[in-house]
């Protein structure tokens, strides 16, 4: 039976007396629960993050979303986390990093800790996968040039992928393939149908620019997709954050 869930908007205090915003998504149970970190996309936390983040609660997670633009604002921050993407450096580690200890020391936390990630957040989370988490779900997100490098030490995947999503054209067999090479336990799954941000609830970007987002880029939600794309993180979670 899914969990019901509190939604909280914090701030994490960090050095030189900055603070990191984010959302935070207790499950209304007895604990203690495993951690996620759970990276959003391009457009920061919207409506359809929210949602995401008390999906993943509700199957009895603590799940923490930072906000990568709360320091500096979404124009300022959105060339340097992307930069940050690319480079595997920069504010954005700091701040998922921040995420992750503030979930770690809390009490009603297990220990094990996953990351999940969409879209932009879904590149973050696959950069991410050797830096000390227990399982990683990384949804239509871009890999870094050298996968193989990328993946040394990696913790298992769960990843997703639109078969229409032609900014990710083969992204999922290229990944399943190094992950086979590697040894590394993962599950990886291309929807035929679908495309990028498949599984957000809401059509995804700006009101101004959904009808351009699902018509002209066909970026749009697949329910049922979706929900496959639920059940297989619920489970490979559920393996390997026990």
């Amino acid at each position: 039976m899914p969990f019901d869930v509190k939604l909280t908007d914090i701030s994490i205090s960090l050095s030189g007396d900055e603070e990191l915003r984010g959302v935070l998504a207790v499950p209304d149970g007895e604990g203690p629960f495993p951690a996620v970190v759970m990276v959003h996309e391009v457009f920061g936390i919207d409506e359809s993050m929210r949602s995401q983040i008390t999906r993943m609660a509700s199957a009895g997670y603590l799940v923490l979303m930072p906000d990568l633009y709360s320091r500096g604002g979404m124009r300022k921050c959105l060339k340097a986390t992307f930069r940050a993407l690319v480079d595997g450096v920069g504010q954005a580690y700091t701040d998922v990093e921040a995420a992750k200890q503030l979930l770690l020391t809390r009490p009603d936390c297990t220990g094990k800790i996953g990351v999940v990630g969409f879209c932009m957040g879904g590149g973050f989370a696959l950069q991410l996968v050797s830096k000390g988490y227990d399982a990683a779900a990384v949804n239509y997100g871009q890999a870094a040039k050298d996968l193989d490098a990328q993946l040394a030490g990696s913790c298992p995947i769960v990843a997703s992928f639109g078969g229409k999503d032609m900014s990710l054209k083969g992204a999922g067999p290229k990944l399943e393939a190094a992950l086979t090479k590697a040894g590394i336990p993962h599950d990886v799954k291309v929807y035929p149908e679908a495309s990028h941000a498949f599984m957000n609830p809401t059509q995804a970007g700006p009101k101004a620019l959904r009808p351009l987002m699902n018509t002209v880029i066909g970026f749009k939600p697949r329910p049922v997709e979706a929900a496959d794309a639920w059940s297989r993180i619920e489970a490979f979670f559920g393996e390997h954050l026990v």
